[in-house]
């Protein structure tokens, strides 16, 4: 069986900043179980896990844009201008940090500014960083049949 879009994968992976800091290393949360295509891993790792089988390991360079993306490939998001503090300079260019949805730290970089509204992007932590990998397949298997 090998890796294909829908199959339930389990791996073990070290993904590190290029030259840096540990993302995720399976050695210290162990392995890592996702669906192959849900787009839980970075698109350029799932993508080099195409066609791999159990047993087969690999290793190598994400670029930025096929990790987390680069800061110009984030989202956007329109803020009332009333959600940033008072007297806080709000200018284009200038970044904030805030909390996401799930409570976790964003952080946002204004691009326009209205008179009630500022345009701002969702910047990932990680936009526009290498990422080196490591990867074995530990395990495959169909997804679960569908619950009726």
């Amino acid at each position: 069986m090998h890796v294909t879009t829908g199959q339930i994968v389990r791996i073990d992976c070290d993904l590190r900043v290029s030259g840096g800091d540990v993302i995720e290393s399976s050695s210290k949360t162990g392995p890592v179980e996702y669906k192959h295509g849900s787009g839980q891993l970075p698109p350029g790792l799932e993508s080099r896990l195409e066609g791999m089988a159990v047993g087969d390991e690999k290793s190598g360079l994400l670029p930025a844009a096929e990790a987390f993306g680069t800061p110009e490939s984030q989202p956007t998001m329109t803020i009332p201008r009333a959600s940033f503090p008072e007297g806080s300079p709000v200018e284009v260019g200038a970044r904030f940090e805030a909390k996401g949805p799930q409570g976790l730290p964003v952080l946002l970089e204004v691009l326009t500014l209205e008179d009630e509204t500022i345009l701002a992007r969702v910047v990932h932590p990680l936009a526009g960083k290498d990422v080196e990998y490591r990867v074995k397949v530990l395990s495959i298997r169909p997804p679960p049949p569908p619950v009726p």
